[in-house]
């Protein structure tokens, strides 16, 4: 309780429905000239970077757009991006998506005021001059990039996903607007909600967890048990999307100051290896992990129970609602229709050289429990055997 700290979030964070038309006053506050629009071609084709350029119009702020990002951003993206922002002689940066073009923006910022090549900055704290301003707004519920000091890059000649811890590349203004997530697909929905409650799960038992991240972290629980249902069942739900970008904006403010753990260790291997989609990577080995750090904090699983409406009155111990969470977070998953293990291109053969990575992963120092290679092959292994057949969510 005593320990110092050192907590981080964007200077200034604009949230709930319509948040995105304030982005050109608080720009022009910042006496910025012209921003590089970091994002994808589905976003820019499907009309929802024009709801926010016809904002930005509207307030004279100039910008170019690259839209060149891939769903798990490459070194390739990040360098490509900055030659943009160069040649168009940019001075700050919009990120508009959900993880992918928030990471890329975040490489872009630090290599526009540090140099290098992306790689140098793996791991934390790498770099020396903070990045240039970036606005990031989310367009997903899920990976809550727009708030936090990490960022993450695959290196295409490894296969590994960079992980990058760094003060510097916080954004200076987060936005998170619901409107901007209507009529998601389901698919999308469930995978960026399941990473949701997986930031918000592991940072409230992470073993850097402090007061105000349980409290923010609990809440975010709430939030997400009781609408990640209804956003992916109904899109277009302006109630269950709020609640949703609430509890991603919470969680993300979590565990950007107090870690996470090795389910994001072991989700970052599979989506190096094998190209798949974070939220998804994570509801795989999510249920499994639980149950191996359940004995290094069994309380604090047994408040998540509580946390998503679990009754747990009947529980015979603490240990006994601890593992009601599981169980519920097994069902919320199947709910949503995450597909599992067995259904992606996980290779058995794979294993050691995934363990291997995922032990040196950055996030992997973060978790409650000490971890071995020999656990996180048992665990790849359990969750791989254990996966029944799923019905995937289009």
């Amino acid at each position: 309780m005593l320990t110092p700290r050192k907590i981080y979030w964007p200077a200034i964070n604009l949230v709930g429905p319509g948040s995105v038309k304030f982005v050109g006053e608080e720009v022009k506050k910042l006496h910025l000239t012209k921003a590089l629009l970091v994002t994808d071609k589905v976003l820019n084709e499907n009309g929802v970077v024009q709801q926010i350029t016809g904002a930005l119009d509207q307030d004279g702020v100039r910008y170019t757009i690259f839209d060149d990002v891939k769903p798990n951003p490459t070194t390739t993206n990040v360098h490509d991006g900055l030659a943009v922002f160069q040649k168009e002689e940019c001075d700050f940066i919009i990120t508009i998506g959900g993880g992918s073009p928030q990471d890329t923006g975040s490489a872009i910022g630090i290599l526009a005021t540090n140099g290098g090549n992306i790689a140098d900055y793996e791991g934390i704290g790498q770099s020396k001059n903070k990045a240039v301003p970036i606005v990031a707004i989310s367009t997903t519920a899920g990976t809550a990039a727009e708030v936090t000091i990490n960022y993450v890059i695959t290196d295409e000649a490894r296969k590994l996903k960079m992980i990058m811890v760094d003060p510097n590349a916080l954004p200076t203004i987060a936005v998170n607007d619901p409107e901007l997530m209507i009529k998601k697909p389901k698919g999308l929905t469930a995978a960026t909600g399941l990473d949701a409650l997986t930031h918000a799960i592991e940072g409230y038992t992470a073993n850097g967890a402090f007061e105000l991240s349980d409290a923010i972290a609990y809440k975010s629980i709430e939030l997400i048990g009781r609408y990640i249902e209804k956003a992916v069942e109904n899109g277009s739900d302006l109630e269950a999307r709020s609640g949703m970008g609430w509890g991603s904006f919470i969680a993300g403010l979590c565990y950007s100051n107090a870690g996470l753990g090795i389910v994001h260790s072991m989700a970052h291997q599979l989506g190096g290896e094998y190209d798949l989609p974070h939220g998804v990577a994570n509801a795989m080995l999510l249920p499994y992990i639980m149950e191996f750090n359940m004995d290094a904090c069994p309380q604090k699983f047994a408040d998540i129970a509580r946390a998503l409406n679990v009754d747990t009155s009947a529980a015979a111990s603490v240990e006994e609602a601890a593992k009601m969470a599981i169980e519920e977070v097994r069902r919320i998953s199947k709910a949503v229709g995450i597909p599992l293990l067995r259904e992606s291109a996980f290779r058995v053969e794979d294993v050691e050289k995934l363990a291997e990575q995922a032990l040196n992963d950055a996030c992997t120092g973060a978790n409650p429990k000490p971890v071995t290679k020999e656990d996180i092959i048992a665990i790849y292994m359990k969750a791989y055997k254990d996966s029944p057949v799923a019905a995937v969510v289009q």
